[in-house]
């Protein structure tokens, strides 16, 4: 009860700051790539307004009203006097002078519902739709299900950019306006970026077409396909918020890999690291694994861990996993967690690869370390609870102090894990 009366008022205040203050408000929702569309558009809307974009995914409906403001999220939720500071800070921005042009918001959806209920207090002028997948299938059951929720938010939006690649045309009638332009890597979507073949490990010049501009030429230091795609949004949302080609060509080369989503780092034995452990989907886990097919290196070892919350999917979505596991490509698939070892690894292996399972991160790092060669390439994909796959890439790593640019490296999260692998045992 205490917590749905703080929700409540501080959705009033966020309410009361937007009417005074009127900045722009981007918002974006979808089943993955959220936060790295997020941080892409702040990232490039920066090279012209003052941007409130924070990091992390504070995406709820009790952490996102304190994120527009620009507030820190209290480390104590039931703190009353936590939450009586956070309400104070409200209030000062409130009655502050403007400090943000625009302010970008992505809206998180754990169950139907969810995103319906920021339209009750938000309006904004955009909404970025990333994609439509596999998310949370134990409450949602069908994909279908799914596409409403996260299209939903076109209702009380102005203007909704969908992603033409991932979100399937046939939700279309979902989102209950006619105010839609989408974006993608192919046409038919009005936004493309179209980039010249080179090694995903290298900086990549190409085009961005727009109907603003017709054609951009751009440098991206992004890796994979889903991240491009964070970069179109970004170039569709500035385009329509009125930056320049110019502006929008800065502002794209100026992007990075978000920490845990296609992140680069060095490993042992001059090895290439894949960081993709914030989370996974088996929309995620296909584009990550063909960004590693593409590296030229004498040995490449695909990590997959356990995909958590997909309900009565998940044995056929892990499956579908393993399925894409290439003996051709891959010298090693190397599992953790249980749905990982029961679905993933034996698919895998009807393909013909060579697979180890295990049921911590840890003695998979340690696997892989065994095995590791020279200038190899190491992917690593997995969720959260149960999997934590970035400790399997800490083993690898080639120096410790990189340890920082992992993933859930805070104590509360170190205590997590220790908990939850507080007895580690290999398994065969």
């Amino acid at each position: 009860m205490f917590k749905t009366l703080i929700q409540k008022y501080l959705e009033y205040l966020v309410k009361k700051y937007l009417r005074k203050h009127k900045p722009k408000l981007v918002v974006v929702t979808g089943s993955v790539g959220k936060t790295s569309a997020k941080l892409a558009i702040g990232t490039v809307l920066g090279e012209y307004y003052r941007v409130r974009t924070q990091s992390g995914n504070h995406n709820t409906h009790l952490s996102a009203p304190v994120a527009i403001l620009g507030i820190e999220f209290p480390d104590n939720v039931h703190s009353v006097a936590a939450w009586w500071n956070v309400i104070r800070a409200a209030h000062g921005r409130i009655n502050g002078p403007s400090d943000a042009d625009v302010i970008v918001q992505e809206l998180g959806s754990d169950q139907p519902g969810d995103i319906p209920h920021f339209g009750t207090y938000l309006h904004p002028d955009i909404a970025v739709i990333t994609a439509v997948s596999d998310e949370h299938m134990e409450f949602f059951k069908t994909i279908d299900a799914v596409a409403r929720e996260e299209l939903s938010v076109a209702g009380f939006s102005g203007l909704t950019i969908v992603n033409r690649d991932d979100v399937d045309d046939k939700y279309a009638s979902y989102a209950t306006t006619s105010n839609i332009d989408t974006y993608g890597l192919a046409a038919p979507a009005e936004y493309q970026i179209i980039l010249e073949p080179a090694s995903p490990l290298d900086a990549r010049i190409g085009k961005l077409i727009a109907p603003e501009w017709e054609q951009v030429p751009i440098t991206l230091q992004l890796v994979g396909p889903q991240s491009v795609k964070s970069a179109v949004a970004a170039a569709a949302v500035a385009a329509k918020l009125g930056l320049t080609s110019q502006q929008v060509a800065v502002g794209l080369s100026k992007l990075t890999p978000v920490p845990g989503r296609m992140q680069i780092l060095r490993g042992l034995k001059d090895s290439v690291l894949i960081d993709d452990t914030y989370n996974s989907s088996p929309l995620a886990v296909k584009a990550a694994l063909d960004t590693l097919y593409e590296i030229d290196a004498p040995q490449h070892i695909a990590i997959l861990g356990t995909m958590n919350e997909l309900g009565e999917l998940s044995a056929q979505a892990h499956a579908q996993v393993g399925s894409l596991c290439d003996p051709q490509k891959l010298d090693w698939v190397v599992t953790i967690g249980d749905h990982a070892k029961q679905f993933i690894a034996p698919a895998a292996m009807k393909k013909g690869c060579q697979v180890r399972s295990f049921m911590n991160p840890y003695d998979a790092g340690s696997f892989v370390h065994s095995v590791l060669a020279e200038h190899a390439a190491v992917l690593a994909k997995g969720s959260q609870n149960g999997v934590f796959a970035e400790e399997a890439l800490k083993i690898l790593l080639h120096a410790t102090e990189e340890e920082s640019y992992l993933v859930r490296q805070s104590p509360y999260w170190l205590d997590v894990k220790s908990q939850q692998f507080e007895r580690p045992v290999a398994e065969d």
